[in-house]
């Protein structure tokens, strides 16, 4: 039986046992660039101490293919003892103790440990770590939990030509006789948890800066002079793609930024910043050297919103360089004290500290909020502070609510108290707790104290329950003004069932019609307290046309809008003047029409009227997502061909009415290309970009919409394999076989599916990227092509999750749910047969993993919700 859970409390009485002192990780990469070697050689050598008084017994976690020594205080111990799966157990501890562990850990293609990628550019290879929640193990022997903190040093083994970098800088580098290899060895670290731990090694393209900034007067290290060596990697094809100034001017910006604000000077040392092929994440917290996903870095013509994004993962991970790495959450029940902090820091510092400015809160709002409102709404929501029994459970919780939810409370927390007591808060937590492991209550004694508010109640209401409020107002009016105005706040924890009414500090807009505009009239400060709260202030203003509760988006909550004000926003939400309000108006429109209260088709003819000559990319692009998905899952089938053609005639209209060259402009380029895998009338004009002809004035058809077209037209049938394949080899990148794969996929041909459903669910030689590329276009087609899959995806999910690994079963699993269904006529939601065949599976199995329940659970519920909203229309 498979060990690689652990537990929470397994890893409470391994933290009673033990002290680590320290890790020495000895990696041989030297023979990586042979496809055909499967692993590598891992060597740990690690010193503790143990409480003899309290047990003699403790073991390491490691996942790899073999475990050739284990050496505990000298003495080596039986192999056939003391491996259990991914475990090492250490018999006999002395109150002192060194082990040596002498293993082959295998190279990843799925994103977790040890990633092996090769640049079908050029054929390079390379190689870098991910870990986060526990993905260490699959590197080198560790205790595997965030609390046992120690110092490591690591000494990595590489092929001559390459590049290598570790958390730390470069201690030595020595050439090895007659071996064509490279020994680098890298200065020890403060003491920081397993899973930001991180090797890099390949033959990247680095490029280098330097950072210097003194504090200032008014800083507890003034006069002190801060030093730090910055690099940036990528791989060496995309090195002339590679804007490595821009990512250092923000990078430097940042660092001023946090170094400022906390008053705690960056502790690491170096700052490196990799962008990495096939990366699961967006990127990762590693101190001194940062991963992220190369998909921020451009070949093809890219929105201002899309390096805004880059700017905020940025300032997202640099954030966490104090939250998180710095003062580490002991398990991971407080992963929202890392993650909840870094979202909200990191949308602080773009509007704080770059050009963009206002923009990152109206990007939070629109995309962020987003995430978090869908994710609170299903079955499995969950506290912000979540009860998080193993690494399973930790896994799924890199969510929503423990990200954009716990983000937007933080946001009401700094509405709450104001951002110095904030600020001062987390000083003191900082300094209080630095280099250590934290929980809940850890951070709210120093925001308590700075704030000079007992905290306590606002963290149980607002942290410790599930769930959302409904905010909605009610107006009344005479002759010309305001008689009274009552906002209703409805939230029910739907966890416990018990009412969770929570208290908001945030602002209610008057908007009014100003020369073609709306324009904020009033706006009133309160505090939101119980199920009704009467906003006296408002009493004897002009009548407003628009009323918007939550306005600056201080408080997290689902808004409503009141009759008169929906009247107005569907006929003029495209004129509010604010762009952050502008993005919470339609905000409330997307809320409505995913709870079947304003239908989809209602929806997309608001776009279509009102979304022409949006300025904010971000949210243009938002509207854009949202009616692609209100049009293939909430519009009934019966209303779906009329309602795609007024999105499709809206969109043309707005591509042709866009600005040359503009964001705008490429945004609609996009969502056409994306429309038209549902229609084709599309096709022709598909084939005309691909061919030069009739192009945009400004319309750049590169590399990344050249795709979207081709796979527009796969998926209609209309481009053969041998032009997809004639496309790729005129540029043969990794993104672009992505790309064609996906294409592939979509191709409306049984036998093409069947073979594609293949190489997902039953092969194992798809990369992450590659897998999710095929599962992205295989799931693209009429329901007669998919329905034959419904029955072989129930009967194959609990093997895909027991075989594969967590990163990549859950791809399968996700994204492979039959969830584009039809609601047939007179028939209830809860009555579709794949409903009933989900709720077959669930009962059938109930003892089924925890994820892949939840999953499932989950995939069920959007699938319902969508159903629903096709009966409401």
């Amino acid at each position: 039986m498979s060990n690689h859970n652990l537990s929470r409390s397994e890893a409470a009485a391994r933290k009673s046992l033990l002290t680590v002192h320290n890790y020495d990780v000895e990696l041989d990469l030297g023979l990586a660039e042979d496809p055909a070697i499967p692993g590598f050689p891992s060597a740990t050598t690690i010193t503790f101490s143990a409480d003899t008084a309290a047990g003699t017994f403790t073991f390491l976690d490691f996942i790899g293919p073999s475990v050739e020594s284990v050496v505990l205080n000298g003495t080596a111990l039986d192999i056939s003892e003391v491996v259990d799966g991914s475990r090492i157990h250490l018999p006999g501890l002395a109150a002192e103790n060194t082990v040596v562990v002498r293993a082959t850990a295998a190279y990843s293609s799925s994103g977790e440990g040890l990633h092996r990628f090769v640049d079908p550019a050029d054929g390079k290879t390379y190689t870098y770590t991910q870990y986060e929640p526990a993905d260490a193990r699959r590197v080198f022997a560790n205790f595997e939990q965030p609390d046992l903190k120690a110092p490591y040093t690591f000494r990595v083994t590489a092929p001559s030509a390459w590049e290598v970098a570790s958390n730390q800088s470069v201690s030595s580098r020595k050439e090895l006789p007659d071996a064509g290899t490279v020994r680098w060895e890298f200065a020890p670290t403060l003491p920081i948890s397993t899973y930001i731990t991180t090797v890099l090694a390949g033959p990247y393209f680095k490029a280098e800066d330097h950072f210097s900034m003194a504090f200032g007067p008014d800083s507890s290290h003034a006069g002190q002079t801060l030093d730090i060596p910055l690099a940036a990697y990528c791989r060496a094809s995309l090195a002339p793609h590679f804007d490595a100034e821009e990512i250092f001017k923000v990078t430097k910006a940042g660092l001023k930024y946090f170094n400022e604000l906390y008053d705690y000077p960056y502790p690491f040392g170096k700052y490196d910043q990799a962008f990495v092929p096939e990366y699961n994440l967006g990127a990762m917290e590693n101190p001194g050297l940062v991963t992220f996903t190369e998909s921020y870095l451009h070949a093809s013509r890219a929105t201002d919103t899309a390096y805004q994004q880059r700017a905020n993962t940025i300032m997202h991970e640099m954030a966490h360089m104090w939250f998180g790495d710095l003062v580490t959450m002991g398990w991971w029940d407080d992963l929202w004290l890392k993650e909840s902090f870094a979202d909200f820091m990191g949308h602080l510092a773009v509007a704080e500290a770059t050009p963009w400015g206002p923009k990152s809160w109206t990007m939070f709002a629109s995309r962020r909020k987003a995430w978090a409102y869908t994710q609170d709404q299903l079955p499995t929501t969950h506290p912000i502070v979540a009860d998080i029994p193993d690494l399973e459970a930790a896994k799924a919780n890199f969510d929503g609510i423990t990200y954009a939810k716990g983000a937007s409370v933080l946001k009401q927390l700094v509405a709450y108290v104001g951002q110095d007591a904030f600020i001062a808060g987390s000083r003191e937590y900082f300094r209080t707790h630095e280099y250590g492991n934290t929980s809940l209550n850890d951070l709210l004694v120093p925001l308590s104290k700075a704030s000079g508010r007992d905290l306590n109640e606002w963290a149980a209401q607002w942290l410790g329950t599930s769930g959302m409020s409904t905010l909605l107002p009610d107006l009344d009016t005479d002759k010309g003004a305001v008689t009274q105005l009552t906002i209703s706040q409805t939230a029910l924890d739907p966890v416990t069932g018990s009412a969770a009414v929570r208290p908001h500090r945030l602002k209610v807009g008057f908007f009014r019609h100003d020369g073609g505009a709306l324009v904020r009239s009033d706006s009133f400060a309160l505090d939101v307290v119980g199920a009704q709260t009467i906003v006296a202030e408002a009493v004897g203003r002009p009548s407003p046309d628009l009323v918007l509760v939550n306005d600056e988006d201080l408080t997290y909550a689902k808004v409503r809008l009141d009759a008169a004000s929906l009247s107005t926003a569907l006929a003029s939400v495209g004129t509010v003047a604010d762009p952050l309000a502008r993005s919470l108006v339609w905000s409330a429109l997307w809320n409505a029409t995913r709870d079947g209260l304003l239908p989809a088709a209602v929806y997309l003819r608001t776009v279509v009227s009102q979304a022409g000559g949006e300025a904010d990319t971000s949210l243009l692009q938002t509207l854009a997502d949202n009616s692609l998905l209100a049009l293939a899952q909430y519009c009934p089938a019966a209303d779906r061909d009329g309602a795609r053609d007024v999105l499709r005639a809206g969109v043309e209209h707005h591509l042709a009415q866009a600005g040359a060259g503009s964001d705008e402009q490429l945004v609609w380029a996009r969502t056409l290309a994306l429309l038209g895998r549902s229609t084709d009338a599309v096709n022709a004009w598909s084939r005309q970009l691909l061919a030069g002809s009739d192009v945009p004035a400004g319309l750049v058809v590169d590399g990344s919409l050249r795709w979207l077209l081709w796979q527009q037209l796969a998926a209609r049938g209309a481009a053969t394999t041998a032009e997809l394949d004639g496309e790729l080899a005129a540029d043969t990148t990794a993104e672009h076989r992505a790309n064609r794969c996906l294409a592939v996929a979509a191709l409306p041909d049984p036998q093409g599916k069947a073979a594609r459903w293949q190489e997902a669910v039953v092969g194992s030689e798809l990369s992450n990227e590659l897998l999710s590329a095929t599962i992205a276009g295989f799931t693209v087609g009429a329901a007669e092509l998919l329905e034959p899959y419904i029955e072989p995806y129930f009967a194959a999910i609990e093997d895909v999750w027991s075989s594969r690994s967590l990163e990549i079963a859950g791809r399968i699993v996700r994204g492979l749910f039959p969830v584009s269904q039809d609601l047939e006529p007179g028939t209830a939601p809860e009555h579709h047969s794949v409903v009933h065949r989900t709720d077959a599976w669930l009962a059938e199995h109930p003892d089924a993993a925890a994820g892949l329940r939840r999953i499932v659970v989950e995939q069920r519920d959007q699938l319902l919700r969508a159903l629903r909203a096709q009966a409401a229309a």
